[in-house]
């Protein structure tokens, strides 16, 4: 285990009806609200308003910026930091799933940045420029990316259709709400697509090159197996509360950096995916259920121990298989018929996607850096080799 620091000031607050509370949460942290969300899921489900009424409760100014859509677009950003900045706007109000949250992480850090947002997207290294950021909350309806309490946001530039991210404590928000109730009216794809997205959180943790880190490796692979058991409950029974519960607290812990601590990630999976749905424009845990096979079976050499620990742990494969890549790639098939009962894609070609910009992506994963990835440091070649994989 390595040294490690762990702050996260997110308050959560969960349970049914908390998004009643929005107005008297904001009220601590400003008195001008941007008040920023998608398309008109959040209004046909009722959230909008419920939402809307309680800032209007507390007497404070809103005004509000919609259309945010997958794979959120730095085109938007920019229209939120022009409002912000026009408006003196003091606060930032997110109220959907994670792209929502990452736009308004995106534009509550460019409202007091003198330079221009993307920048500190792709290069991180001037992350320390960004000294004030306006305060954030959530009410989260999507459980997936794990970004109401977590120090990243992740988006696009419609400009080379590149995908990148920031991660920094400075946009971790002040307050998530969390009602898991919010979440019933999810169309059963977006549901799967969201677990997909809490379970590679959790596996990027998961697979690191640290030793001695069997805390962590248990409290991962427990939150992991709570993702592979009530996701499927969930197409199956929508409207049911606990099941709801168990999914959307999974996912608020599996990206709050708790299970990061003493050891190192990898994330080359989330790189290589970000090429594809900034290219193509699918959904990112669609795009993650096709790369993490493919990542396992060109990595798991690197350390065949960790994929036989996972494969026992969580999959229950057993010792009676022949050898360890025999167990690995039973495992492999496992995950992966886990995807397809989820109804999700588990290679490019069930996305549509043939090979014809391969080189292309991988190329661009790579700029602006040697490699992606710790479990294995991939540079573009090796990228490429798993887009092959992944056909």
């Amino acid at each position: 285990m390595i040294n490690f620091e762990f702050y996260n000031p997110a308050r959560i607050i969960f349970g049914k009806d908390t998004e009643l509370q929005a107005g008297a949460q904001i009220a601590k942290f400003g008195k001008r609200v941007l008040l920023h969300y998608g398309g008109g899921s959040v209004k046909a489900n009722g959230v909008y308003d419920k939402v809307v009424k309680a800032i209007e409760e507390e007497g404070l100014f809103f005004m509000e910026l919609g259309g945010v859509v997958p794979n959120p677009r730095l085109s938007l950003v920019r229209e939120g930091i022009r409002l912000c900045r026009e408006n003196n706007i003091d606060f930032v109000l997110a109220v959907g799933g994670g792209s929502v949250i990452d736009s308004a992480k995106a534009i509550a850090a460019g409202a007091c940045y003198s330079g221009d947002i993307w920048d500190l997207y792709m290069d991180n290294s001037k992350l320390g420029e960004l000294t004030k950021v306006l305060p954030v909350g959530v009410v989260l309806t999507i459980p997936a990316a794990g970004s109401e309490s977590s120090t990243a946001s992740v988006i696009t530039n419609e400009e080379g259709w590149f995908k990148r991210a920031i991660g920094t404590e400075a946009i971790i928000p002040k307050f998530a709400i969390l009602n898991p109730e919010t979440s019933y009216t999810l169309p059963p794809y977006q549901t799967a697509c969201g677990a997909s997205d809490i379970l590679a959180h959790l596996m990027e943790r998961y697979f690191t090159q640290v030793s001695n880190v069997d805390f962590t490796d248990r409290l991962l692979e427990a939150n992991i197996r709570t993702i592979l058991n009530n996701a499927p409950l969930a197409l199956k029974y929508p409207e049911n509360y606990d099941i709801r519960a168990e999914i959307m607290w999974a996912g608020a812990v599996a990206h709050n950096n708790l299970l990061n601590t003493g050891r190192i990630g990898d994330w080359g999976s989330h790189d290589i995916e970000h090429e594809i749905s900034g290219v193509y424009d699918i959904a990112h845990g669609a795009g993650l259920s096709i790369v993490f096979p493919a990542w396992m079976k060109y990595v798991y050499k690197q350390n065949v121990d960790k994929f036989i620990q996972f494969a026992q742990r969580v999959f229950n494969v057993d010792f009676s298989f022949d050898n360890k890549e025999q167990i690995v790639f039973e495992m492999i098939e496992r995950l992966e018929a886990w995807y397809v009962r989820m109804g999700l894609p588990i290679r490019l070609s069930h996305a549509n996607i043939g090979s014809d910009r391969l080189r292309e992506m991988a190329d661009k994963c790579t700029v602006g850096r040697t490699h992606v990835g710790n479990f294995q440091k991939l540079t573009a070649d090796d990228v490429y080799e798993i887009y092959k994989l992944a056909l």
